[in-house]
């Protein structure tokens, strides 16, 4: 392409659900806004919770308390951005806003991925080696996975945004999706994306397809385990210390399966931007349910995060 013809581009156009009838964009406001406070407020207590009981002072929790945290920043990069559009009746997103949005939306897609890995782990080393489990698992080692997720995610997504920040875009660059999906803006790139396309494969296998082998290979330890327990009673209670981890992994993976599967049998872009609402907006909204309905310690920690906010709200309160 000649160079005349590239432009400094400042700016992208997010269609996302602009097909909808205008009728109907004040209840998908209505709907995304209830969901991100929904999926904010309920990661926020899990948080909460686990820091005033110190009960709950374990690896485990330590683990559950940083993947809410990086929950209510993954919701944070997408949907705020798609209520302003829909708010203001616009598609625009500069192209530094653009660029941002994308980082640290592979950031916090890593570090998902990275501590659903990690707590896989811990599950593993407390029902196959209970009785070290105290000792592997101590404080040093817990801070140290926790590092090295952000260690392996940080430089990921920025090599991600600096290959994107090489390329030239065209004027009139509409993406149609309601956040700066990677695949999405490098596709509507004017110069050569090969590099681009190599390394997004090369990421995607290792971050995908390494995590998700160490996850299977703990849990198949795991039951292998729990079928050498001889009563039943011991079975269900080594089952039900990984039951609500089980059960988020197999959200996430399944509805991050779905999205690609989606995007490969069908040319609708609007389908997939549906499909990626799940894993980027519902699994998230849903996580702190799993785990506060599945688990007796976070539901006596949230009833005395609960009694003490209602006490002091009561002593604060003018007689």
């Amino acid at each position: 392409m000649e160079p005349g013809n590239d432009t400094q581009l400042s700016e992208f156009l997010l269609l996302g659900f602009s097909e909808n009838q205008p009728q109907i964009q004040p209840l998908i406001f209505g709907l995304f806004l209830s969901m991100y406070l929904v999926t904010v407020f309920g990661n926020l207590f899990i948080i909460m919770a686990i820091i005033v009981d110190s009960h709950l002072h374990t690896p485990m929790y330590i683990f559950l308390s940083n993947l809410s945290f990086v929950d209510i920043c993954f919701t944070s990069t997408t949907v705020p951005q798609m209520l302003l559009n829909i708010q203001t009746q616009s598609k625009v997103i500069t192209y530094a806003c653009c660029i941002t949005q994308m980082y640290f939306l592979l950031l916090f897609l890593g570090l998902d991925i990275f501590l659903l890995t990690v707590m896989a782990y811990d599950r593993y080393v407390a029902i196959c080696h209970a009785l070290h489990y105290m000792i592997i698992m101590n404080t040093r080692r817990c801070g140290l996975l926790v590092l090295a997720c952000w260690i392996i995610g940080v430089p990921n997504s920025l090599l991600h945004s600096f290959l994107v920040l090489r390329l030239s875009f065209c004027t009139d660059v509409e993406i149609p999706h309601f956040y700066c999906e990677l695949n999405q803006v490098v596709h509507q790139a004017c110069s050569d994306t090969f590099l681009n396309d190599i390394v997004i494969y090369i990421a995607a296998m290792l971050l995908a397809v390494g995590p998700l082998s160490g996850i299977l290979y703990s849990y198949s330890k795991i039951v292998s385990s729990i079928r050498a327990i001889s009563s039943a009673q011991g079975k269900y209670k080594a089952f039900s210390t990984c039951a609500s981890h089980l059960s988020v992994v197999s959200l996430f993976y399944c509805t991050l399966l779905g999205v690609y599967l989606s995007s490969a049998v069908t040319t609708n872009p609007h389908a997939t931007a549906m499909a990626s609402l799940m894993y980027t907006v519902v699994t998230p909204m849903l996580n702190p349910f799993i785990y506060s309905l599945r688990n007796k310690d976070i539901k006596a920690a949230l009833k005395i995060l609960l009694g003490s906010i209602t006490r002091s709200r009561q002593i604060n309160s003018p007689s």
